[in-house]
C-alpha cells in the first residue's frame, strides 16, 4: 500500500493506483475528457491536471501512478487556472452551436465549460480558420469533425474495445484529426456501425443518425398504420434517460408511453426473438444431423448466431471464409419487419403499403441493418425506421408525456406475446441460453438440467466463455445425438469475437455453436443505450434482464402461443419454404479497408 495526502487528507491505496482513482477514495472528483472506465489510460486532454507540492510541473491525474509521501492539490489556484486555459483552448476550435447540437444537455465539454465559467471571456476563436468535414453518409452514425476535441476515446474504443480499427489519429499538431482509412466516409470503411464510439464521445463529434422527424410524420399521417416493436434491452435502459436509476425495469410504462405517442400497434421484438430460436435451433439441429448422420463434409460447423448486425458486418470484412457458418436466420428485428408487412397485414386486413414499421433498439447498427438490400423480403422495406433507446426518450419528452406517472400497460396482441427466453436476448449469452432451453427439450423431451432453467455457464461478463451440455436419452428421431457433448462458445465485444474466431481458425478450439454480440455486455450495452455506460451500469442492466425473465409466465420459446399460432396459420413449420423466404437470408464478403 502507498500513503499520500490529497488536499491535506491522508489516504492509502494499492501500488499502481492513479492519482485520479486515489482522489475518488476521498470523494474528490477530478474532471477529465479523455479518461473512460472502459478504456486504457491516455492523458490526452490534460483537463485532469493536479499540483504536486514541491513539483515543477502539473501532473495528469489519470496517467500518473501515486508514490509514497505525495502531497497532491486538486483545486489550487495553479490547477484551476490551467484547467480553465485548457478548456478555453478546446473551445477555441470547437463548433459551439450548443443550442442546435444533438448532444446539448449531455455533453461533457459543455458541462466543464459551465463549471469553470469560461464562456464569458474566451480569448481565442479558431473555428473559422479550420476546414471541417461532416460525414453523413452512414445510415447509423454522423461524424462531425468541427466538434471533435481529439480526446481519442473513439479511437481507443474502436481499436482496443472492439478490435475494428475503423478510426485512427491522422496528422500532427494543429492539423491532427480523427480520421478513417484514406479519409473515406464511415460508410465505406470497415466500421461495423456498433456505435460504441458514440457512447464514449464526450461531445457531439459522433452521434447517431436520427429518424425522429420521419417517425413523427408517419404517426401524424392518418393514412398510415404505424407498428412499433421494442427490443428486450430497451426496457432496462430507457428509465436512465427519464430519471430512473440504472437497472430499473420500465416495460409497462414504456408500452403505455408508446401508445400515448400515437403508435397504432405496440408490439414486442421478444416475440420474434422466440421465433428466431425456433428457426435457429432447428437449423443447428439440421446441421448436426447432416454432419453426424449423413457425414456431409460440406456442413459448416460451428454455426454462429446472426442476431447482431455489428457482428455480421465484422465477419463480412474480417472472416469472410466463415460466412457459411453464420446462421441464415435474420435478426429478430428483421424477422418482425418481414412479418409485419405480411402476416400482421393479412390478419389485421391492412394494405402493407400503408404500414410503417418502426423499431426501438439499443443499437445503432440496427439502423444500418434495416437499410441492407437483403431486408426487403416482404416486398417492401421490412423495417422502415430504427430509433435508439435515447431517441425514444427524446420522443417521450417532446410529447410532454410524464413518464413516471404513467400506469403500466401491456403489449397489443398478434406479435406482442413473448417468453423469458426472448427477454434474455438482450444480455450476452442470452441467445445461447434461449436456444439451449428449447433445443434440449426438443431433443430429449425434458427441460435442461439446470436449476430454474438458468444456464449459468453461458452467463457472465468474461470476454469469451465456453460451456458444454451432454445430451442423453434422446427421443427416437434424435437418437444420433445420444452421448454427444454439445460444445458452445459465447463472446461479446468484437475484440473478443476476433480472439474467438482466431482460435477456431487455428484449430485450437472446437465447438458446435457460437454466440457473438458486437457490444460489451450484449445488446444492453449497445451503441444506442443511455450515456454514460460502464461495467457497473451494464451489470445492473443485466440483473434487470434476468429478473424480467424470472418474472415471466412462460420462459421457453417453443411454448409461446403466438409463435405456435404463426406456424400453424402462416409459416407451416421451422425452415419451411415460406419461413426461408421471409425469415432467412445470406451475407456477402466485403473488402477490408
Amino acid at each position: 500500500m502507498v500513503s499520500l495526502s490529497i488536499n491535506g487528507m491522508l489516504v492509502k491505496v494499492p501500488q499502481g493506483t492513479t492519482i485520479l482513482d486515489a482522489a475518488k477514495k476521498l470523494n474528490f472528483r477530478i474532471p477529465t475528457l479523455c479518461q473512460h472506465d472502459d478504456l486504457c489510460v491516455a492523458g490526452n486532454c490534460r483537463v485532469c491536471v493536479v499540483e504536486q507540492l514541491g513539483g515543477r510541473s502539473l501532473l495528469a491525474a489519470c496517467a500518473t501512478p501515486v508514490s509514497s509521501g505525495m502531497q497532491i492539490l486538486t483545486n489550487s489556484l495553479k490547477v484551476r487556472a490551467a484547467r480553465k486555459h485548457v478548456i478555453e483552448l478546446l473551445l477555441s476550435e470547437h463548433n459551439a452551436d450548443c443550442t442546435k447540437c444533438y448532444k446539448n444537455g449531455n455533453c461533457e465539454l459543455q458541462d466543464l465549460s459551465n463549471e469553470f465559467s469560461v464562456g464569458d471571456h474566451l480569448l481565442l476563436d479558431l473555428t473559422e480558420t479550420k476546414e471541417y468535414t461532416i460525414d453523413r453518409f452512414s445510415p447509423s452514425i454522423i461524424k462531425d469533425d468541427s466538434k471533435c476535441i481529439r480526446c481519442q476515446r473513439c479511437v481507443r474504443t474502436c481499436e482496443q474495445l472492439q478490435g475494428v480499427n475503423a478510426l485512427t489519429v491522422a496528422y500532427k499538431g494543429e492539423h491532427q484529426k480523427i480520421s478513417t482509412f484514406e479519409e473515406l466516409s464511415m460508410a465505406e470503411v470497415i466500421c461495423t456501425n456498433c456505435g460504441q464510439c458514440i457512447n464514449r464521445c464526450p461531445t457531439g463529434a459522433l452521434v447517431e443518425r436520427t429518424y425522429l422527424d420521419e417517425v413523427w410524420d408517419a404517426i401524424l399521417d392518418p393514412e398510415k398504420h404505424v407498428v412499433v416493436q421494442t427490443a428486450p434491452a430497451v426496457r432496462v435502459g430507457l428509465g436512465e434517460e427519464l430519471g430512473f436509476e440504472p437497472g430499473e425495469r420500465v416495460t409497462g410504462k414504456m408500452v403505455a408511453a408508446l401508445k400515448r405517442l400515437g403508435f397504432d400497434s405496440v408490439l414486442d421484438t421478444d416475440f420474434s426473438a422466440d421465433l428466431t430460436i425456433m428457426e435457429e435451433g432447428t437449423e443447428l439441429l439440421t446441421r448436426l444431423k447432416r454432419a453426424l448422420v449423413d457425414k456431409d463434409p460440406s456442413v459448416a460447423l460451428p454455426m454462429t448466431t446472426s442476431c447482431s448486425p455489428g457482428w455480421i458486418k465484422f465477419i463480412e470484412h474480417t472472416f469472410p471464409e466463415y460466412l457459411p457458418n453464420v446462421s441464415t436466420c435474420k435478426s429478430p428485428q428483421q424477422m418482425f419487419g418481414a412479418l409485419a408487412k405480411t402476416y400482421f397485414a393479412q390478419v389485421r386486413k391492412l394494405d402493407p403499403k400503408n404500414i410503417v414499421s418502426v423499431s426501438i433498439m439499443p443499437c445503432t447498427a440496427k439502423k444500418y441493418e434495416a437499410n441492407r438490400p437483403e431486408m426487403r423480403s416482404s416486398g417492401y422495406k421490412d423495417v422502415d425506421y430504427v430509433l435508439t433507446t435515447r431517441e425514444l426518450a427524446k420522443m417521450i419528452k417532446q410529447a410532454g408525456v410524464e413518464f413516471r406517472k404513467l400506469k403500466e400497460d401491456k403489449y397489443d396482441s398478434i406479435m406482442g406475446k413473448s417468453t423469458g427466453a426472448g427477454v434474455i436476448f438482450g444480455a450476452t449469452g442470452g441467445v445461447m441460453e434461449a436456444a439451449l432451453r428449447t433445443a434440449y427439450e426438443i431433443i430429449t423431451g425434458r427441460e435442461v438440467p439446470f436449476e430454474g432453467l438458468n444456464i449459468t455457464p453461458v452467463r457472465g461478463m468474461e470476454g469469451v466463455r465456453l460451456a458444454s451440455i451432454k445430451i442423453e436419452e434422446c427421443k427416437e428421431e434424435w437418437s444420433f445425438l445420444n452421448g454427444v457433448e454439445l460444445k458452445c462458445a459465447v463472446a461479446h465485444g468484437l475484440v473478443n469475437a476476433r480472439e474467438l474466431m482466431n482460435r477456431v481458425k487455428s484449430g485450437d478450439l472446437i465447438v458446435h455453436f457460437i454466440e457473438v454480440m458486437a457490444c460489451p455486455g450484449g445488446c444492453l450495452g449497445g451503441g444506442g443505450q443511455p450515456i454514460p455506460t460502464n461495467e457497473k451500469i451494464r451489470k445492473k442492466r443485466t440483473e434487470a434482464i434476468y429478473a424480467e425473465d424470472m418474472s415471466m409466465e412462460l420462459r421457453k420459446s417453443h411454448e409461446n402461443p403466438e409463435v405456435i399460432g404463426i406456424y400453424k396459420e402462416f409459416l407451416g413449420e421451422p425452415l419451411s419454404h415460406k419461413s426461408h423466404e421471409l425469415l432467412h437470408t445470406h451475407y456477402t464478403e466485403r473488402v477490408r479497408y
